[in-house]
């Protein structure tokens, strides 16, 4: 068994023992790309056959200090492979240049010298891989595990970017005109994802803004409330009006009747005594008029609002009472601030709700003064005309 067999036997061996799993990148299959990609740049370059076995040995160990962490990972690689060879009987001054390659894979390192440029481009060759973006996704697996390290997806794709554009190079001519076609296309690839992640993140973007302003509207349960709440108000309002409006009708017509029947009659000394009883249901009647009058008569507003008032927000702009000498433009601009004001809306739609109240109130009360004054005015002119034929 060749110096080559039996350190790739001991790598893996000691791989097989000694590294951590959480290692899925840094492993033995890493370093088997690396040693066939060591082979053929060398091959193309056209260095010696003592000089392929100084990088061969190179690759098999240039990962093995992983197996100690990442940090320095190099230098105690280097150190392992000159002990084992020396230890294998190699040449001591061959084992510390297989060593010195091996230290040479550091990412910032500049080479010296052309085995050197073999080795650094053999272990960078997967950025010319078909595959780099599912090899990539091992790297960055690892690094969540064992560092901690999180990207997101747009991260990671920027960051790659980054280190194939800016922070590497290749040195081999082969590297130069043959990997170099694939690294550009895996650049093109990598700019291709981060497009596509960039508009996936706005697309998101958006569509949570849209969301949260969704969110900012009044939900429809709150809606549905003030919708109801506003339609029962108006019905009751009507019902109002209606019944001032039926006891308009009926003061009205015996109003009427007592002016054209009972009034001409009393000047009569025979009908004297109807004088009184008809004064009370005059009295009552008119009452009840003036009253269910004052339960439908609409309060007088100024109709104008400035904007230091929209600014404080003073004004419910939803009662057409607050804006109706309003020009369309100012009434237009307050609508949109109104809009725009979730707080200002629903403030508004509150004061709405509470004076649609206040006015039901006011209306309700005099109706039922209204109906209470008419009732006993029936009664006490019922009885007044009862009691007056009685004295006859």
């Amino acid at each position: 068994m060749d110096i080559i067999e039996k350190a790739e036997a001991h790598v893996f061996s000691v791989f097989k023992d000694k590294l951590s799993p959480d290692y899925i990148y840094h492993n033995f299959n890493h370093t088997m790309r690396v040693v066939h990609a060591a082979a053929t740049i060398a091959q193309a370059e056209g260095v010696s056959k003592d000089e392929m076995e100084l990088l061969a040995l190179a690759a098999w160990f240039h990962d093995l200090g992983y197996i100690d962490g990442g940090d320095n990972h190099e230098v105690r690689g280097g150190a392992m492979a000159k002990a084992f060879l020396e230890k294998e009987g190699y040449a001591p001054e061959k084992a510390a240049k297989v060593a010195k390659l091996i230290e040479a894979t550091q990412l910032h390192y500049d080479p010296q010298d052309n085995l050197e440029n073999i080795i650094k481009d053999a272990d960078c060759a997967h950025f010319a891989d078909p595959n780099y973006l599912a090899i990539s996704e091992l790297l960055r697996e690892e690094w969540r595990i064992v560092q901690g390290q999180v990207f997101s997806d747009i991260e990671w794709a920027v960051a790659n970017r980054l280190l194939l554009l800016h922070k590497h190079r290749y040195y081999t001519n082969y590297a130069k005109n043959v990997l170099q076609i694939q690294k550009d296309a895996n650049i093109a690839a990598l700019q291709e994802v981060i497009y596509n992640l960039s508009n996936a993140k706005k697309k998101k973007d958006k569509k949570k803004k849209e969301k949260e302003e969704k969110q900012e509207r009044p939900d429809r349960g709150v809606e549905t409330m003030f919708r109801v709440t506003l339609n029962n108000h108006t019905r009751l309002s009507d019902i109002a009006d209606s019944k001032a409006n039926i006891l308009l009708q009926v003061n009205s017509i015996i109003i009427s009747i007592s002016l054209t029947t009972l009034i001409p009659k009393l000047d009569s000394p025979g009908n004297s005594h109807l004088v009184m009883p008809t004064f009370i249901l005059i009295l009552f009647t008119t009452l009840s008029i003036i009253f269910a009058i004052l339960s439908t008569r609409p309060k007088v507003t100024t109709g104008t609002f400035t904007r230091e008032d929209i600014t404080n927000r003073k004004v419910n702009l939803l009662f057409f009472g607050n804006f109706y000498k309003m020009p369309l433009e100012e009434f237009d601009w307050a609508m949109k601030e109104l809009m725009r004001d979730r707080d200002y809306l629903y403030s508004s739609m509150i004061k709405d709700l509470y004076f649609l109240g206040r006015v039901l109130n006011r209306k309700y009360t005099m109706l039922r003064i209204t109906y209470t004054i008419f009732m006993i005015g029936i009664i006490i002119s019922v009885l007044a005309f009862v009691n007056a034929y009685r004295m006859l």
